[in-house]
């Protein structure tokens, strides 16, 4: 089975540093920003879609919306999570996204879900849905087989990309990003996850790059098009 490698960063690196990528290494696909969002106000990776899908990347659209702790709003309501939803959907609508596309929403927290997060994230898949699109989830792998239980009654297709790293503090990548080993996501602990964020806070040096480096998040997935 191939497996698919991908990175995603908060602003969005330039057109001529994702064509240098995709034509220097094996990253095929990248996470997308859908902003402005409750605890992502940064827009740039917004009508990039077009430009990126005919550049030949998978997408994977990501939407920060409210945390239950650390950086961001901490709305965390069922009537929080329907508006932000809602957003969300219109966000990936309006910048072309297709119909029943996934879109993936940053649980940051690894803590169990108490609650008010659980309402809160079943109503935001709730209306997700309803927008036309397909919910599912970022979150640790310690507490996604509980993300996928509660999304599940709403949505039995949801996806989990999941994060498990050995550090999160910025540091050098070790490795040929050109053959950036891209493992099957069940690496990750949970055996379910379509997709493992395994790096972060990584210095790619990419000698002939625009920029000549740049400091991503990296992750694997069984899907080439995340989004699809």
């Amino acid at each position: 089975m191939a497996f698919y490698a991908g990175f995603d960063t908060a602003t969005y690196p330039g057109n001529a540093q994702l064509d240098w990528l995709k034509a220097n290494t094996n990253l095929s696909w990248c996470g997308y920003y859908l902003a402005p969002a409750p605890s992502h106000g940064n827009t740039s990776w917004m009508n990039n879609r077009a430009y990126l899908s005919a550049s030949g990347w998978g997408l994977l659209p990501v939407y920060l919306g409210q945390q239950t702790s650390g950086p961001g709003s901490h709305i965390i309501t069922a009537a929080q999570g329907q508006l932000d939803g809602a957003n969300a959907a219109n966000l990936a609508g309006s910048d072309g996204f297709a119909a029943n596309s996934y879109i993936y929403l940053d649980i940051e927290d690894g803590s169990v879900l108490s609650a008010a997060a659980t309402a809160y994230v079943q109503a935001w898949a709730k209306a997700v849905l309803q927008g036309g699109f397909s919910p599912s989830f970022y979150c640790s792998h310690g507490i996604a087989a509980q993300v996928q239980s509660i999304a599940a009654a709403i949505n039995p297709q949801t996806r989990i990309w999941a994060y498990r790293v050995s550090t999160t503090s910025q540091h050098p990548y070790t490795g040929s990003i050109q053959g950036f080993q891209a493992n099957d996501p069940a690496g990750c602990g949970f055996a379910g996850a379509d997709v493992w964020q395994c790096e972060q806070n990584t210095v790619l040096s990419l000698n002939g790059a625009p920029s000549g480096s740049m400091i991503v998040d990296l992750s694997t997935s069984r899907l080439a098009d995340p989004s699809a």
